[in-house]
Parts: C-alpha cells; sequence; structure tokens
C-alpha cells in the first residue's frame, strides 16, 4: 500500500463488471495494509429508514431511503453523518462526516448531527485487495466533497463525479451502460 485512500472516492471503471460495483461510487472509509471498507453512495433502496430503521429516522433527511452500502452484511445498518459536534463520532472519514461511537446514543446523534444517512451493508477488502483492483484499473480514486457523500441526486453522481475530472473522465461519465447499444 503506497497511501491511503480514506476520505475518497472510488469511482468504478467501466471495465468493472461486478454486479455489485458497476457505475458505483464508494467513500473509502478504511485502509490500511490490513484491508479496506467503504460505502456505496449511489445505491438508493427502495427502503424508506422510517420503514426499516425509524428509531434513526429523525437523524435523517424526510422520507430518506437506505442505501445499498454495498454486499458485505447487508443486513447490517451503518449510519453515516455530518458532525456539528465531534464529541460522538468514533471516526471522521472526509471532515466532520464520519461514523457515530459505538456507545453514541440516538438522543445525541440527533443533536450532535446535521446531515446523516443509512446504509445497508458496506463494501470491504481483504489485505492487499484493494490496491491490486485499483492497480489493475478496476477503480478511479478522486478526491471526495461532502456534497458527494449527501447528493440529492445519487444515481447521477458517478457521471457527475468523472464529469468533474475532466478531459478523458468527462468522456466516460457520457458513456453508455453498454456501449454496444451506442
Amino acid at each position: 500500500m503506497d497511501e491511503s485512500l480514506a476520505g475518497q472516492l472510488l469511482l468504478a471503471s467501466p471495465a468493472l463488471q461486478d454486479p455489485n460495483f458497476v457505475r458505483t461510487v464508494v467513500l473509502v472509509s478504511l485502509h490500511s495494509d490490513e484491508g479496506a471498507m467503504g460505502l456505496i453512495l449511489n445505491r438508493p433502496s427502495a427502503v424508506a429508514v422510517s420503514e426499516a430503521v425509524p428509531q434513526l429516522q429523525p437523524a435523517v433527511s424526510d422520507a430518506e431511503p437506505v442505501f445499498v452500502g454495498g454486499p458485505v452484511q447487508p443486513t447490517s445498518v451503518v449510519f453515516l453523518a455530518e458532525f456539528l459536534d465531534p464529541a460522538p463520532a468514533g471516526l471522521l472519514v472526509l471532515g466532520r462526516i464520519g461514523f457515530p461511537a459505538p456507545d453514541a446514543g440516538i438522543e445525541e446523534l440527533i443533536g450532535a448531527t446535521g446531515r446523516g444517512r443509512v446504509f445497508a451493508g458496506y463494501a470491504g477488502w481483504g489485505e492487499g485487495q484493494l490496491d491490486a483492483e485499483v492497480e489493475q484499473g478496476d477503480w478511479i480514486a478522486q478526491a471526495a466533497l461532502p456534497e458527494d457523500v449527501f447528493t440529492d441526486i445519487p444515481e447521477a453522481l458517478w457521471s457527475a463525479v468523472l464529469t468533474r475530472m475532466g478531459g478523458s473522465y468527462a468522456l466516460i461519465a457520457r458513456m453508455p451502460p453498454d456501449p454496444s447499444v451506442n
């Protein structure tokens, strides 16, 4: 591992055909020699937070969906938030954005966070796996912005970030999902 990708975005390259990750944008939360963990930011589910995890509803926007965070432990709940007060944060990933401490209560989180998002599952990589995938061109790394994490149009995030990168990436952003139909 040359340097940690924690706090950065990984955009699935068009060559990455794993159905779990086609056209995904992943916020890398942890990245070390032992492995990596992240959350897919652009896969909202059809299930509302109020239905799936009603106790977290006060910590997110009205009618906020649960996002599919990745294929690992898909029944686990992961809460990502922008902390106004970092005291109840367990791990900050991008500025004031991160995960609550394990002992943080719901009421404490509601008062300490400005924006929140609920994920089902996460993306995970074993030792050296993410580094190898980046090296072989499966992922495109890019600096993350807070607006990326809490975008109102998650379905357009992959294209929006590639367009922001400019050059040949802007061309990739306009590529149809199946180039053979072009």
